[in-house]
């Protein structure tokens, strides 16, 4: 077991490659889970605003209405076609939802940094859009892990 953490610890990426890795990746995969336990995975587009994981999910989706239910999630973003090239992130904890569902487009200050992100990544622009079918769900992770399977290589594979 110790070989496994040290190896863990070799591939794991630092705050700040997980920061550019988070803004440059466009799909993650969220998993909820329903009543009677069966997990709901699905992808989403996502912003990452350095401390919280921004989900903006249809309010009408299993997704929304497990997370309703029953806040865990997680989200997992990651890519990479060769084993020596996979890298990723795993985020987990409790969804919570942020702003009116659906969203119409209120002023809500702690929505402002989540929708420049996204629409600006998204849509090429300043403001977000609305149509009235999504709603913001924020991830302030308790548990992230990440691994760089291209570090296995050495400092010249990154």
């Amino acid at each position: 077991m110790a070989t496994i953490q040290r190896r863990g610890r070799r591939i794991m990426m630092t705050d700040a490659e997980r920061d550019t890795y988070l803004a440059e990746q466009r799909t993650c995969r969220v998993a909820t889970v329903s009543a009677d336990g069966r997990p709901h995975v699905g992808a989403l587009w996502f912003a990452w605003d350095g401390t919280s994981i921004w989900l903006y999910s249809i309010t009408r989706s299993l997704r929304w209405s497990h997370l309703c239910k029953d806040p865990r999630i997680a989200v997992v973003v990651d890519d990479g076609v060769e084993y020596e090239d996979l890298r990723g992130i795993e985020l987990s904890g409790a969804a919570v939802p942020v702003g009116e569902a659906p969203r119409t487009g209120e002023p809500r200050p702690e929505l402002e940094v989540p929708e420049r992100l996204f629409a600006a990544k998204y849509f090429g622009m300043d403001a977000m859009p609305h149509d009235g079918r999504h709603a913001w769900l924020r991830l302030t992770p308790q548990s992230i892990t990440s691994w760089d399977f291209r570090k296995l290589a050495g400092p010249s594979a990154t």
